[in-house]
C-alpha cells in the first residue's frame, strides 16, 4: 500500500489529536475518551541526566506544573513502561544509499530493546510515502520489510511525517511515537513546514529524530555540508513540538547506541495529569511548562509537550 495513494483524502483531512481525557482517580489509567466537562490534561514526561540517561525513581511531590504560567493541581501521576504505538519513519532518498544497510540494523535494535507489546509500522520515503510494514509486533515481520529496500529519488520527508502521525491514530496503544531517520531536508512534499509542524502540535504523538547531516565518508564518518544547518533546525522544531528530542551523531557509528536509547527513553518515562484551572473551550493554544525540584534538579532535564490546543465549544459540541 502506497501513502501517496491517499494522499489526496488525507490532505483534506483535519490531523487533530488531543492530549485530554475525562479525569478519573490517581490509580486508574485514564481514558482516552473526550467529554464535555472537566478535563485531564496528560502529559509523558521524560527526565534525562547530563550523560543522556533516563532518570527514574521521582515521585508526584519532586514536579510542579505550569500552564499560561499559573501552577497547576496533579491528579494523576505514574511512571510504568507501558506498550506504544510506534511508527518507524525512514528516510530512503537515494543519498540514503550507503547508510540504509546501517539505518535498517538500527531500527532493528530499537524494536528489540522496546516493550516486547509495542505495536511497530515502517514508513519509507523517498518522492512518494510508502507503508512498507504495517502494526505489528513481530520481530520477523519488521526484518522481512527491511529486507527488499531499494533507495532512490527525493526527500518527501513532511509528507512522510504528517502521513505517519495520521496512521498512528489506528494504533491500540494509547501511547504514540515516533522515530524519524534521514540524511537531509524536504524538497519534494506537499505538505508545507508549517502544516507538519502544526499537526504534530495537535497530536499526542512523541517525534524522536536522528539526523545524519552530512555526506558519508569511507570510513563511516561524515563531513558537514551547507544544508545540514537548516536541516538540523528543522528536526529539532519538530521534535521540541512533541516533547521528544532530535539527535545529530557525529559518525553513523553512533547511531545504533542512539536508536537503543530512543527505546529505553520510551520505556522510562512520568505521566502527569492535571485538570486545567482555565475552564474555557476557546479552541486557544495552552502553554505547558513543567518544572523538577530535587536535590539534583540543577543536573537534569525535563523534557515534554511544550503545550496543547484547548478544545473549541464546536468540537465540544460535536462530541456530545
Amino acid at each position: 500500500m502506497q501513502f501517496r495513494e491517499i494522499f489526496n483524502l488525507v490532505a483534506m483531512t483535519v490531523l487533530v489529536g488531543t492530549t485530554l481525557a475525562p479525569q478519573t482517580e490517581s490509580t486508574e489509567k485514564p481514558s482516552q475518551n473526550l467529554k464535555v466537562d472537566v478535563q485531564l490534561v496528560q502529559l509523558p514526561v521524560a527526565v534525562i541526566d547530563r550523560d543522556g540517561r533516563a532518570v527514574g525513581g521521582l515521585n508526584k511531590d519532586n514536579f510542579d506544573v505550569f500552564e499560561d504560567g499559573v501552577e497547576q493541581e496533579i491528579t494523576f501521576f505514574k511512571q510504568e513502561d507501558i506498550p506504544v504505538s510506534v511508527g518507524l519513519v525512514i528516510d530512503n532518498s537515494a543519498s540514503m544509499h550507503n547508510k540504509r544497510q546501517r539505518v535498517n540494523a538500527s531500527a532493528l535494535a530499537f524494536a528489540r530493546e522496546s516493550n516486547a507489546q509495542d505495536e511497530t509500522f515502517i514508513v519509507n520515503f523517498d518522492d512518494e510515502v510508502f507503508l512498507e510494514q504495517d502494526f505489528t509486533n513481530n520481530i520477523d515481520d519488521l526484518i522481512k520489510a527491511f529486507s527488499s529496500i531499494d533507495t532512490r529519488g527525493q526527500t518527501a520527508l513532511y509528507d512522510a511525517i504528517s502521513l505517519s502521525v495520521d496512521h498512528l491514530r489506528h494504533g491500540k496503544k494509547d501511547k504514540k511515537a515516533l522515530l524519524l531517520i534521514t540524511d537531509g531536508e524536504d524538497n519534494s512534499s506537499q505538505y508545507s513546514f508549517e502544516k507538519t509542524i502544526d499537526t504534530l502540535r495537535k497530536s499526542d504523538v512523541i517525534l524522536y529524530a536522528i539526523g545524519l547531516l552530512g555526506e558519508t565518508d569511507e570510513h563511516g564518518g561524515f563531513f558537514r555540508k551547507p544544508p545540514a544547518s537548516k536541516a538540523k533546525e528543522t528536526l529539532t522544531r519538530f521534535a521540541q513540538a512533541t516533547g521528544g528530542q532530535a539527535y545529530f551523531p557525529k559518525s553513523i557509528d553512533e547511531i545504533d547506541h542512539l536508536c537503543r536509547s530512543v527505546a529505553h527513553d520510551l520505556r522510562n518515562q512520568y505521566m502527569i495529569g492535571y485538570s486545567p484551572s482555565n475552564p474555557e473551550n476557546d479552541g486557544s493554544w495552552r502553554r505547558i511548562t513543567v518544572r523538577l525540584h530535587t536535590g539534583t534538579a540543577s543536573k537534569l532535564t525535563v523534557r515534554t509537550k511544550p503545550g496543547y490546543y484547548a478544545p473549541s465549544a464546536n468540537s465540544q459540541s460535536s462530541a456530545r
